[in-house]
């Protein structure tokens, strides 16, 4: 990528410090840069159509990638999830997978960020009102580069969880190999550990089985071999395929149907997502996990998992 393609950009502010830069209003300006249908922006720049069916029905598809250390972990494994999610709702990408790929290694290189979050999202586009797919002619592209943080500082002790009263949208009014725009089943069930002062909710499948976590896959540990449930009715996580090849060299891997008691009756539990990472989990619904702390087996899965994270991956081509 040529380097005099870059524009000069400012030392983007630190997320943790609460001096950083702030705007008109006095809320923390959010560092990195925004890509849109082939303009870049500044995050507090960036802009949509109200009348995009992206906004106004959730018709379009995300993903969720994190850069470590100046590079992009598993990108190409990312945008392949990415382009077969659009494919399944019917949208047509505006934009090859080569071509974005290269958005988002510029967005990296533009931001300044040597760790960072990115959320490229295809929407169905600007059109009409109406629920019809055929008045949003033309789909569009986004491209986030920013950070994230999707626990509390101090998570890394272990979280609490709550099993949310809703049950996962059944794969069989919604494929949840989708990632899709439209995540209120999973803001719901965040909604009620918020206000059961939980760190975060397990949904259930409509049989009542362990599905996933509002926004990670689950694992369970016991007698040193873990389990984590099918992805028949929950995304197939790229952090959970990590986690599953860096364990079976070590552990022994399960991937069945997860019954509800048998989480209560766990050694040790863990969430796994992008945002996330690894996050052990300490209680769920009031009941400790084994002793209350992470365990050896999450703890090792951890220390893994930020080895692997911070020393592969694609390298961001930031100008000299």
């Amino acid at each position: 990528m040529d380097a005099t393609a870059f524009r000069a950009t400012p030392e983007p502010p630190d997320p943790d410090d609460e001096r950083g830069a702030r705007d008109a209003t006095g809320s923390p300006t959010p560092p990195g840069v925004v890509y849109v249908d082939g303009r870049w922006f500044p995050p507090e720049d960036a802009k949509i159509s109200v009348f995009d069916h992206g906004l106004l029905y959730g018709d379009g598809v995300f993903e969720g990638i994190r850069f470590y250390n100046g590079r992009v972990f598993k990108l190409d494994r990312h945008l392949e999830r990415m382009y077969r999610s659009a494919s399944g709702i019917g949208l047509v990408p505006p934009i090859r997978s080569a071509e974005l790929r290269e958005v988002v290694l510029e967005a990296c290189a533009r931001s300044g960020l040597r760790d960072g979050y990115l959320r490229p999202v295809f929407t169905r586009g600007k059109g009409d009102m109406g629920i019809d797919p055929r008045k949003a002619p033309v789909s569009s592209v986004v491209v986030i580069c920013s950070t994230i943080r999707a626990f509390a500082l101090g998570a890394e002790s272990g979280i609490r969880v709550i099993v949310a009263s809703r049950r996962k949208t059944p794969a069989s009014s919604l494929d949840p190999t989708v990632k899709s725009l439209n995540y209120l089943n999973n803001v719901l069930a965040k909604a009620e550990a918020n206000a059961r002062r939980a760190d975060e909710a397990i949904l259930l499948d409509e049989n009542g089985h362990v599905a996933e976590g509002s926004a990670e896959n689950v694992f369970t540990v016991r007698a040193g071999e873990l389990v984590t449930p099918p992805t028949s009715a929950s995304l197939e996580g790229i952090t959970r395929e990590t986690v599953v090849e860096l364990a079976r060299d070590r552990y022994p891997v399960s991937v069945r149907i997860l019954p509800l008691d048998e989480l209560f009756e766990a050694d040790e539990v863990f969430l796994t997502g992008t945002g996330g990472e690894i996050m052990p989990v300490v209680e769920v619904e009031g009941r400790g996990i084994g002793t209350g702390r992470p365990g050896p087996i999450t703890s090792a899965i951890r220390r893994a998992y930020f080895e692997l994270v911070r020393s592969t991956g694609t390298p961001i081509p930031y100008p000299e």
